[in-house]
C-alpha cells in the first residue's frame, strides 16, 4: 500500500484538479516509477495514460488501488478489485460510519467484501497517503500546490486527513522532512495503531508524529507503542477529545470512541509517548528528536549572556520538572577566575563580557559540559547569534565544544537569518528562537530516553490469581473477603446480623471499633450517615447499631439491610484510595490516589493498565503530589510503601483476571501504617455485571 509497483485509480479523472485526477497528476509530476492504471469506462485515455473500463480489464492485479467513486459504487469497486487479485485499496469515498447508521451498515459491507478477497482497506473517508521517497501520491490534498515533502525522517500518522496534511505543510515550511504521511479516516480496517506499528519498523521513519481522535483496536495500538519504544522510535501524539464538547466532535467526525482522557494519558505515559498540546509543540519535539539523542535521567545546563533569560529558562524547567543541578564548586571557582562578576551556579551567565573575548564563551561552555555533566545544554545568545561581527566567532567556539561532547543535546536560542540557522544546525545544534519552547522539547527528549531505558529492561511477569466473581454486586464484607483472597488485606472485622453479634465482635476485635451499615444497595455509606467511628465500649456499640438501622430506614428506605459491619479502628494511618475501572478501549485500569472523602475534589490520582508488578505500583504511588505524606513529611513516621505497592499490584492482577463482568472496584480508604506494619482496606465496593 505504501511502496507499490502498480496502482489502479478507480474513478480516474482527466481533470488534474478533481479528486480522481489529483493523485495521477501528482504521481506523474513526482516521478512515480510504478505503473499507473486509470479505470474510467467513459475514456480511452486519462492524463495521457491508457484507461481501462473496469478492474477486470487491467493487465495484471495491481498492488494497490485508489477508490475515488461515490456512494455504493465504492462497494462494487472493492468487489471487482478483489476478484482481480488486488490486495490493498485506499478508499477516498465518504458517506459511511461518520454520517449515520445506514452509513455504518454500508461500511460493514465494504469491509466484509474486502475481507472475502483478502484485501486490506485504508479508509473509507480518508485523504490517502504519500511516500515521498518513491514519488507515490495517492492523495487528493491541495497542499502539494504550495510545495512537495522534503526528505527527512519524520513520519505522520493521522486519523484526520486535513490535519495530517496541515502538519506536513507546517513541517515543510520549517524545513522538516516528512517523507511519509498516512491518513486513516474511518479506520474500517487499517487502524492508526497498525500505521504506527509499520512506521516503528520502517527504514523511512525515525520519528513518529500521530494525530488521534479516538483509539480503535487497543491491542494493536498498544503493540505498536511497545514496538516503537523497543525500536527507539519516539512518538509525539496529538490526542484530542479531552473535553465533553471535543469528545462529541470526535464521535461525529470519525465515529471514534474517545474513551476517558485520563486513562489514555496513563497508557501514553506507560510507553513513553509524549503528548503535544499544540501543533507548534508537536513540531518542536519532532524537530529535536531528529537528532536521535534521548538521554535517560535528563538534566539541563544553561549557558547565557542574559541573567533575565536564565531566570525565564529556570522557571520553565521547574514548572515542567526538568532538573537543573548546580555546577560543582570547583568549576564555579574556575569560571569566577575568568569573569569575576559572572553567575556560575546554573544558569551559567558569562555576561556581555563575552562580546569582548569570544574565547570566554568557549571556556564557559566547556566547563558547563565537562564539569557540569548535563545531558542537555541550552545556550541563550539571542541576537549575538545573528550578528555579522560576533556570530562567526561564536559559531567557532560553540562548534568546537559541541564536537568534543557529541553525546549531549545542544540547543541554541538565537535570533538569526535563515542561513545562520542552517549553519548552526549543520554543526549539530538544535535552534529555537524561544528558550521556553526549547525547554519543553528538551524535556521530551529525556522522557523518550527514560522510556527507551525501561524497554531495555526485562518486563516482570505478573502472576494472575484465580478469580470467581459473585452473581451480583456483593456487600462490603464480601467484597473485602474477595479482595483479601487476591492479596489486598482488610481491616479485622465481622459482619453482624444483630446487636448481640455486634457486641461480641467488638469485644473480640478490641475497642475502639467502627460500625457501618451493611447493605448491597448502599455503596456510599457516608452519604447517608452510615458510618460511625470511635465506638469505645459495649454501650456505644449497642447505641450505634440502632442508630445505623434507623438512618438506613429513613435515608435509604428501599435498601436491603443485612446488618452492621464491626471493624477495628486504626489510628495514625495515612489514607490512600485504590480503584479499578473498565475502560471501553483499554480494559481494566487501576487507580491510586490520596484517600478519604476528598479524593474527587483533590484528584491527586495516577492510573495504569492492569496488570502490573509491585515496582510499577510503587512508581505510581511515588508520582502522587501527596506522596510526601507517606514519606515522613512534617515529622510523621514513614508509611509502609512496599506493602501498599504489593497490595496495589495484587489489585491489578485481580482486575485483569476477573474478566469483563467486573465493572469497577473502589477501595477507599486503604489505611497505610508505619514501615513494616502493612496496610489494610477499610472499605471496599466491587461492582459486577449481573448474570
Amino acid at each position: 500500500m505504501v511502496r507499490p509497483r502498480s496502482v489502479a485509480v478507480i474513478g480516474a479523472s482527466d481533470d488534474p484538479t478533481r479528486i480522481g485526477g489529483r493523485p495521477i497528476a501528482y504521481m506523474q509530476r513526482q516521478g512515480f516509477a510504478g505503473a499507473i492504471w486509470p479505470v474510467n469506462p467513459k475514456r480511452d485515455t486519462v492524463q495521457g495514460l491508457s484507461a481501462y473500463a473496469a478492474p477486470a480489464d487491467l493487465p495484471e492485479a495491481p498492488d494497490t488501488a485508489i477508490i475515488a467513486v461515490p456512494g455504493s459504487a465504492a462497494l462494487d469497486a472493492v468487489e471487482q478489485l478483489g476478484a482481480r487479485g488486488c490486495r490493498t485499496a485506499i478508499c477516498f469515498t465518504a458517506g459511511f460510519s461518520e454520517v449515520d447508521e445506514a452509513g455504518a451498515r454500508a461500511q460493514e459491507a465494504l469491509v466484509a467484501a474486502a475481507r472475502r478477497h483478502g484485501m486490506r482497506l485504508l479508509g473509507p473517508n480518508c485523504l490517502g497517503l504519500f511516500n515521498q521517497a518513491v514519488g507515490f501520491y495517492p492523495m487528493f490534498s491541495t497542499s502539494f500546490e504550495q510545495g512537495w515533502p522534503i526528505p527527512g525522517t519524520i513520519g505522520i500518522a493521522s486519523q484526520s486527513g486535513a490535519y495530517g496534511t496541515h502538519l506536513f505543510a507546517l513541517a515543510r515550511a520549517r524545513g522538516l522532512g516528512t517523507p511519509v504521511c498516512v491518513t486513516t479516516g474511518n479506520e474500517a480496517d487499517v487502524s492508526l495503531g497498525e500505521v504506527i506499528g509499520w512506521m516503528a519498523q520502517s527504514e523511512e521513519v525515525q520519528v513518529i508524529c500521530a494525530y488521534a481522535e479516538g483509539i480503535r483496536e487497543s491491542d494493536r495500538f498498544i503493540a505498536a507503542l511497545d514496538l516503537a519504544r523497543r525500536n527507539r522510535k519516539p512518538i509525539v501524539l496529538m490526542k484530542v477529545g479531552r473535553s465533553a464538547l471535543g469528545t462529541a466532535a470526535a464521535q461525529s467526525h470519525t465515529a471514534s470512541i474517545a474513551g476517558d482522557d485520563a486513562v489514555t494519558q496513563a497508557v501514553l505515559d506507560e510507553f513513553g509517548v509524549v503528548r503535544a498540546r499544540t501543533t507548534e509543540e508537536m513540531l518542536d519535539i519532532a524537530y529535536a528528536a531528529t537528532r536521535r539523542i534521548y538521554p535517560a535521567r535528563n538534566t539541563l545546563g544553561v549557558l547565557t549572556v542574559s541573567g533575565g533569560a536564565g531566570v525565564l529558562i529556570s522557571d520553565a524547567a521547574e514548572q515542567i520538572g526538568l532538573p537543573m543541578p548546580e555546577m560543582p564548586a570547583d568549576a564555579q571557582a574556575r569560571l569566577k577566575q575568568l569573569v569575576s562578576f559572572s553567575a556560575t551556579r546554573n544558569p551559567v551567565d558569562c555576561t556581555a563580557q563575552a562580546l569582548n573575548d569570544m574565547a570566554i564563551v568557549g571556556r564557559f561552555a566547556e566547563e558547563t559540559a565537562a564539569s557540569g555533566g548535563y545531558a542537555s545544554i541550552l545556550a541563550f545568545f539571542t541576537q549575538v547569534g545573528g550578528s555579522t561581527t560576533a556570530a562567526p566567532k561564536l559559531k567557532r567556539e560553540l562548534a568546537a565544544v559541541r564536537a568534543a561532547h557529541p553525546d549531549r543535546l545542544w540547543v541554541l536560542s538565537v535570533i538569526a537569518p535563515p542561513e545562520n540557522i542552517r549553519g548552526y544546525e549543520e554543526d549539530g545544534f538544535i535552534v529555537f528562537e524561544d528558550p521556553s519552547r526549547a525547554v519543553v522539547a528538551l524535556d521530551a527528549m529525556g522522557r523518550f530516553g527514560d522510556a527507551f531505558a525501561r524497554a531495555a529492561a526485562p518486563a516482570a511477569l505478573v502472576a494472575l490469581p484465580q478469580v470467581t466473581l459473585p452473581a451480583a454486586t456483593p456487600t462490603e464484607a464480601e467484597a473485602k473477603r474477595i479482595l483479601a483472597e487476591a492479596g489486598v488485606p482488610a481491616v479485622p472485622e465481622a459482619a453482624c446480623a444483630d446487636v448481640e453479634a455486634a457486641v461480641a465482635a467488638a469485644k473480640r476485635i478490641g475497642f475502639p471499633v467502627v460500625a457501618k451499615i451493611l447493605s448491597p444497595d448502599i455503596l456510599h455509606k457516608s452519604e447517608i450517615g452510615g458510618v460511625l467511628l470511635d465506638l469505645g465500649d459495649e454501650a456505644a456499640v449497642r447505641a450505634g447499631f440502632a442508630t445505623l438501622l434507623a438512618r438506613a430506614a429513613e435515608r435509604a428506605p428501599g435498601a436491603r439491610i443485612e446488618g452492621v459491619l464491626i471493624a477495628k479502628q486504626i489510628k495514625g494511618a495515612v489514607e490512600i484510595a485504590f480503584g479499578v475501572l473498565r475502560d471501553p478501549v483499554f480494559g481494566p485500569v487501576a487507580m491510586v490516589g490520596l484517600g478519604g472523602v476528598f479524593i474527587e475534589v483533590l484528584k491527586d490520582v495516577a492510573f495504569r493498565r492492569c496488570p502490573f508488578d509491585a515496582t510499577e505500583a510503587e512508581r505510581l504511588i511515588r508520582s502522587l503530589r501527596g506522596f510526601p505524606l507517606l514519606d515522613g513529611a512534617r515529622g510523621r513516621a514513614r508509611a509502609d510503601v512496599p506493602a501498599l505497592a504489593r497490595a496495589l499490584s495484587n489489585l491489578s492482577g485481580f482486575a485483569a483476571a476477573a474478566g469483563e463482568r467486573l465493572l469497577s472496584v473502589d477501595v477507599n480508604p486503604v489505611l497505610v501504617l508505619p514501615e513494616g506494619q502493612g496496610c489494610f482496606a477499610a472499605d471496599a465496593v466491587i461492582e459486577v455485571e449481573t448474570r
